[in-house]
């Protein structure tokens, strides 16, 4: 309930997903460049508490569509 909440309540997150495996969750997250990142991060864990996070930056976007083939 407090990670819903605080998902919520942060607008960078255009996208998150509960998964199965090793990760609990996997955040999308939209911003300016690293420095953002870290103020990003500073915003999400004084709302939460996590034990573990790993992010990893896109370098190069190929394809992004919201289209569904029908």
């Amino acid at each position: 309930k407090d990670f819903a909440t605080a998902v919520a309540a942060l607008p960078e997150i255009t996208s998150a997903q509960r998964m199965t495996g090793d990760l609990d969750y996997v955040l999308i997250v939209r911003l300016a460049d690293v420095a953002a990142y870290d103020i990003f991060y500073k915003r999400l864990t004084s709302r939460i508490s996590v034990s573990d996070i790993s992010a990893s930056f896109v370098m190069e976007e190929m394809k992004e569509t919201t289209a569904v083939p029908l």
